[in-house]
């Protein structure tokens, strides 16, 4: 047996834990906790004042920081930036340092730890419209609900003691309530909408910073997008019955004022986020989904009419956000622009296909990332989520990705590969595809290299990203790197027999020859609508694979999650250039002119944070793609990957060792459906009182199934049993 056996797990291995866990230098450390100390300092003191605003303390405490500050060159406004939008733009800042001291040291030594429950992997609601929700989720859910009680109440008696102040008619209190509820109503959908772009960030340093992965932070902008709409169809459905009571309904629709709210804009600009809310509902984007992205664009309309709307001093409440937004934003769209080589695209028997993509050494990803692909010959303007299925140890200048045919969009690039690998080969360059990618996006730190014992749950296509993990973790098990698994189950439920060919995706042999030496690895195959083998089981199935032309075009490694160094430098100077530009607005033109008219100022501070990400992020991104292109030209062309499939040219001998490997590790039954009740108490009892994570990648009913079991066997384990830690892959974005 090798040197690194079950017994003896890779972690406690004296010849690779030094190059586990780095024990950082005092001054690094220092600086790390000092960077720690000041981001929580600022962002406690933030959301402080957020929650206290709609209360008499809150407004003081406003009023004051407006009275210190209201003599500068920014005015009103830029009080306001400073209290509600620079502490998250200073958080920002703060983390580009927090990562580039960290560097990359991320693992910890969590098996040297004592079992126990973590709020953020401990299923609470395992049902309902919130899904599968944590405990921290919870946690976060309870205090949004306290704040949005807490702030009516607190709204409700200021208006109630306007009433004792101005001596209101009786015959107008009805009208003038309804007003100042309006009123309150929009200003509270605005505090909510500043936590609402900073989710949908792909590449935020924010996100990074928190280790929250895109597409679980998508859940929460799907939370705060319902209650931000909600709150602003109220605002504006308050101020439509008062209107109408007047007897002025369609004058004050249509009112456009100079100074004050203009009417007609927030009009505009709340229809926009009707139509995107309404198409952002479940059953319409799942059944829709065109629709959805298409009517989503709509963002840009909704955000300048709401600046419009509000004007400049108002806006400044969530400018700091939005312009989070739009600085990843840019990035994406600068990313996207460039074309990337297929390597390769198979078209597999059960209707899945795997494309293989080209990528610069120097672009970081890990196992459970994601990309949005493009492929212009199908559409311009659709981007569809995919998880990675290789791992990043596979190779340096290749990406692969597995897709299921769902819909109209995967049909039709699965048949134009069909067309592609019946065409000869003098005619394949007419007939390519083209391909553009953003990302890759996930987990700034791969957890699932943190947990001894793993279980990886899936349903269909879900097992892409588990075929990434575990080429993961065979290649560093085989290379003698930091692996902490050394149990691996594999749940996978599939619809029929057809699609068991993509556990031969990976050469788990060849990248680990005699990997059950080493590690546990059992793979449990539910085949649920099939009772028995089918009659060709032993047929071999041929993919249909495609060589594309390579001419040099790999994804671009301008990506947020990528060079911490350029992505800080980026940030950091289009601030410095927001800043600047408002500075020289203010002095050379609005205060000379006297520029008063409201809906006007909203527009120039809208212009000045769209100018600053252009052009000062835009100088700092070309400057990143010239040294991305000088660091990629050193880059030895022998290294480079050859224009057929990654794993083509393996040997029949190592396909044999696979295939016997892979065999003797996977059960197959048919006609059944995982029974999770089973499967956690049988494993609970031969691992014991241990930490297992699972991690769950398959539909809403999937996760669900896994959650309320994880719960149920938590909450009633004994001592000596496993403690399931509940983590989601969710592909469904």
């Amino acid at each position: 047996m090798g040197s690194y056996s079950l017994k003896n797990p890779l972690l406690l291995n004296d010849e690779v834990e030094a190059g586990f866990v780095k024990t950082p230098s005092l001054l690094k450390s220092s600086l790390k906790w000092g960077l720690k100390v000041g981001m929580w300092v600022v962002f406690i003191a933030w959301v402080a004042l957020i929650f206290m605003y709609p209360g008499e303390f809150g407004k003081q405490l406003v009023d004051r920081i407006i009275h210190a500050t209201r003599g500068s060159v920014f005015g009103i406004s830029g009080s306001l930036f400073l209290a509600f939008s620079a502490p998250i733009l200073l958080i920002a800042i703060l983390a580009v340092a927090h990562l580039i001291v960290s560097g990359e040291d991320v693992f910890e030594k969590k098996s040297l730890k004592k079992p126990g429950f973590r709020l953020w992997t401990f299923p609470v609601i395992v049902d309902g419209p919130f899904g599968v929700v944590s405990a921290a989720e919870l946690i976060g859910i309870v205090l949004f609900v306290m704040f949005v009680v807490w702030a009516m109440y607190a709204y409700t008696l200021r208006n109630l003691s306007l009433f004792t102040e101005f001596d209101v008619p009786d015959a107008d209190k009805g009208r003038f309530f309804l007003e100042l509820t309006g009123l309150r109503l929009g200003m509270l959908g605005l505090l909510c909408l500043i936590f609402l772009f900073l989710p949908v960030s792909r590449g935020s340093l924010l996100l990074r910073l928190i280790d929250i992965p895109f597409e679980h932070a998508t859940r929460y902008h799907v939370w705060l997008g319902h209650l931000t709409m909600m709150l602003f169809t109220l605002h504006g459905l308050f101020y439509v019955i008062a209107w109408a009571m007047n007897g002025t309904l369609v004058k004050e629709l249509l009112e456009w004022k100079r100074v004050g709210i203009a009417n007609l804009p927030g009009v505009i600009s709340l229809l926009a986020g009707l139509f995107m809310w309404v198409t952002s509902l479940h059953p319409v984007r799942k059944d829709y989904f065109e629709l959805f992205f298409y009517t989503h664009q709509l963002y840009v309309v909704f955000v300048v009419f709401l600046a419009l709307h509000v004007g400049d001093f108002v806006f400044s409440i969530v400018a700091g956000a939005i312009f989070i937004f739009m600085l990843d934003r840019f990035l994406r769209f600068c990313q996207s622009r460039k074309t990337v080589d297929i390597l390769s695209a198979k078209c597999l028997p059960c209707g899945t296909v795997e494309l293989v993509l080209s990528k610069p050494a120097s672009l970081r990803y890990n196992a459970l990332s994601f990309i949005f692909l493009q492929v212009r010959e199908l559409s311009w303007l659709q981007w569809h989520p995919f998880s990675v299925s290789s791992s990043p140890l596979d190779g340096k200048h290749h990406l692969a990705i597995l897709i299921k045919v769902l819909g109209k969009w995967t049909a039709t690039l699965r048949d134009s590969i069909l067309s592609m690998s019946e065409t000869e080969p003098s005619k394949v360059i007419k007939t390519m595809i083209t391909a553009s990618v953003e990302g890759p996006y996930g987990h700034e730190s791969p957890y699932h290299l943190m947990y001894e014992n793993l279980i990886l749950v899936a349903g269909g296509i879900g097992i892409s990203p588990f075929l990434a993990i575990i080429s993961d973790i065979l290649h560093r098990v085989n290379d003698g790197k930091p692996c902490l698994p050394r149990r691996i189950m594999v749940v996978w439920a599939v619809k029929k027999s057809d699609e068991l060919p993509l556990l031969s995706t990976i050469e788990m042999g060849s990248i680990c020859p005699f990997f059950s030496e080493k590690i546990s690895l059992e793979i449990n195959v539910y085949v649920t609508r099939e009772s028995e083998p089918p009659l060709e089981e032993g047929k071999v199935h041929v993919a249909s694979n495609s060589s594309c032309p390579f001419s040099g075009r790999s994804m671009s490694p301008l990506v947020g999650t990528g060079n911490n160094l350029w992505s800080g430098l980026y940030f950091i100077i289009s601030t410095v250039g927001f800043i600047v530009l408002m500075v020289l607005l203010r002095i050379f033109y609005i205060i000379p002119y006297d520029v008063s008219t409201w809906w006007y100022l909203g527009l120039l501070f809208i212009i000045c944070m769209v100018a600053s990400v252009v052009i000062f992020g835009g100088i700092v991104i070309g400057l990143w793609h010239l040294w991305e292109k000088r660091v990629s030209l050193k880059v030895d062309d022998q290294d480079r990957i050859k224009v057929e499939s990654p794993q083509s040219n393996k040997t029949v001998a190592d396909k044999d060792l696979t295939k016997n490997n892979l065999e003797s590790s996977t059960i197959i039954q048919y006609g059944s459906r995982p029974d999770f009740e089973e499967i956690f108490a049988t494993t609970s009892r031969k691992w014991g009182n241990a930490d297992a994570g699972v991690i769950v990648c398959g539909p809403p009913t999937l996760q669900s199934s896994v959650a309320k079991e994880i719960r149920s066997h938590n909450m009633r384990r004994q001592r000596h049993d496993t403690i399931f830690h509940f983590n989601s892959h969710s592909f469904d974005l």
